[in-house]
């Protein structure tokens, strides 16, 4: 089986960020430190409390700043923190941070596998996922194809035997959604409703699960439906400037520019908390939709911070 890379570098970088990203979270805080688990209410696998700590503030408050000082202290025999760090690095371009955590989250789950194999093989397919994912970005697709197109082959085995362990499990349901969907955008013979399926039913936290529905909708040019998927994510998470950014997006795609700009500017408004390159995409897609809304012609290229 074969793949072809052409997404954008911005749709990598969700991806990327959506594949630590769905390994995250917890709405369930009554479960005790020592088995904190953001994805299982019931028979809960041992994530780590400041891991966990970093995943909340992450992915429920939208706070990258604190999620990367939380993440300097995390267990240090938990994958899903190096996958974090990857991220983050990832979104900076810092490349060589990136690549040295993605090679950790692969080595660190290499040794989980033995104490919780469903786990320790979802986090090797995530570390080779984020390792094709650095190579793509320092090396370039060409010359980076055929190794990423070998760690992909990898990836969806070690994700088969996750599966065989249980196929229901939410975690991995989340994870695998996720990438199901990444491709199923990229590729023109790809199904995305049975990923979109996989994540409404068996994927958890679903606010998260929603955020991944409604970016593949959006994608697909199904704004109503993108819609509907985001204001779920928001029912669970209402303050995350992410999700506030997406559906910003998403009104835009339907015609509703006052509306959206509006979403643009409460997003804008956590921006100390937000990477960089990601308040001057928000702050550009901001100014692009005043200028339609209002008929301007303001030069977009050098807003950096709001309007």
């Amino acid at each position: 089986m074969s793949f072809s890379f052409r997404a954008k570098p911005s749709r990598w970088r969700q991806v990327t960020a959506a594949v630590a990203g769905t390994l995250t979270l917890t709405l369930t805080s009554w479960i005790s430190p020592a088995q904190a688990d953001p994805f299982r209410t019931a028979n809960p696998h041992e994530v780590g409390d400041r891991t966990e700590a970093a995943f909340r503030s992450l992915f429920e408050q939208g706070n990258y700043q604190q999620a990367a000082q939380l993440l300097q202290n995390a267990e240090p025999n938990e994958p899903l923190a190096y996958a974090m760090k990857a991220s983050l690095a990832y979104i900076d371009q810092d490349w060589e941070v990136m690549g040295d955590n993605a090679r950790l989250t692969r080595e660190t789950a290499e040794r989980l596998v033995q104490a919780d194999p469903l786990r320790g093989n979802l986090y090797i397919a995530t570390g080779l996922f984020l390792e094709g994912a650095h190579s793509l970005s320092t090396q370039g697709t060409v010359r980076a194809t055929p190794q990423v197109l070998t760690r992909l082959q990898q990836v969806f085995r070690h994700l088969g035997e996750a599966e065989e362990i249980n196929p229901n499990d939410p975690e991995l349901n989340l994870l695998k959604g996720y990438m199901d969907l990444m491709l199923a955008v990229n590729l023109p013979f790809a199904n995305p409703e049975q990923a979109i399926e996989r994540l409404q039913t068996r994927a958890a936290p679903q606010y998260l699960a929603q955020r991944g529905i409604a970016i593949a909708y959006r994608d697909l040019d199904k704004p109503a439906e993108a819609l509907a998927a985001v204001d779920a994510a928001l029912q669970q998470t209402p303050n995350n400037p992410e999700l506030l950014y997406l559906k910003a997006q998403i009104l835009r795609k339907q015609g509703n520019g006052q509306e959206s700009i509006r979403l643009f500017r409460q997003a804008l408004a956590k921006q100390a908390q937000l990477p960089p390159n990601l308040v001057r995409q928000i702050a550009w897609e901001q100014c692009r939709t005043i200028n339609q809304v209002r008929n301007r012609n303001r030069d977009c290229s050098r807003v950096t911070t709001g309007e």
